[in-house]
Order: C-alpha cells, then sequence, then structure tokens
C-alpha cells in the first residue's frame, strides 16, 4: 500500500500480509507523517540503542542522578524512544490512545506489517 502526502514531498510504502487497502493507507500515512526508524524495538540497530543508552546515562548523571540509577533512567527513556521512534509502537496518529500495533489486531489479527518506506523530498 502507497500514499502519497498532499504536496507531493512525502510518499510512504507500506508491506502487508493481507490484503487490506484501508488499514495500510492508515499505516502509510502514520510512516509519511511520524517517519519511525524501524519496525519495532526488535529491529532498531544496535549501536542506535547503544547510543540512546549513553544519552541517556550522561543526562540522568547531569541532572545529578547516582550512576547505579542511571543506567535504570537510560533504560526507561530507551523505552520511551522505542514507542516514539518504533512503527508498531508509535501512538497511532488517528486515535492517539492505542498504538499502530493495537489498530491493527483490532482490525484483524492476522494482519500484520512486514516492512515499509518512507521517502521524502527537500528543496
Amino acid at each position: 500500500m502507497a500514499y502519497n502526502h498532499p504536496g507531493n514531498q512525502i510518499a510512504s510504502m507500506v508491506g502487508l500480509t493481507a490484503d487490506a487497502e484501508d488499514e495500510g493507507k492508515q499505516v502509510a500515512m502514520q510512516v509519511a507523517a511520524m517517519n519511525p526508524i524501524a519496525l519495532d524495538q526488535d529491529s532498531v540497530p544496535q549501536e542506535v540503542i547503544e547510543r540512546e543508552i549513553e544519552i541517556g546515562k550522561d543526562l540522568a548523571i547531569q541532572e545529578g542522578k547516582p550512576e547505579q540509577m542511571a543506567e535504570k533512567i537510560a533504560k526507561g527513556r530507551l523505552n520511551k524512544f522505542f514507542k516514539e521512534t518504533t512503527l508498531l509502537n508509535q501512538a497511532f496518529i488517528r486515535d492517539n490512545k492505542k498504538t499502530v500495533s493495537q489498530f491493527l489486531k483490532e482490525s484483524n489479527p492476522d494482519l500484520k506489517v512486514t516492512d515499509f518506506k518512507r521517502y521524502s523530498l527537500s528543496i
């Protein structure tokens, strides 16, 4: 399923396990609007995870937290990072009380996103 944002500056494509035009378009709109970096947290490259943990630890230490606590705080911030940047864990743009994953399960329990791609033209 493909989505082309008005103005033709952003487009996205979503692969699904079943034919679901409406759901596919809505997920493609999500990709265009929210620019996820990965499908889920297991798809996030390890170097990105390590960088985010280091950033989280550094911020906690700068806030005066003990180093032992900084690790736990960094893990909490990493979970927030996953919710904001992974497609299936993002708040669904049409109903932010549920995630994209929950939207798909409610629509069709067997429907899964296999891949996605977002294209952006900068002028």
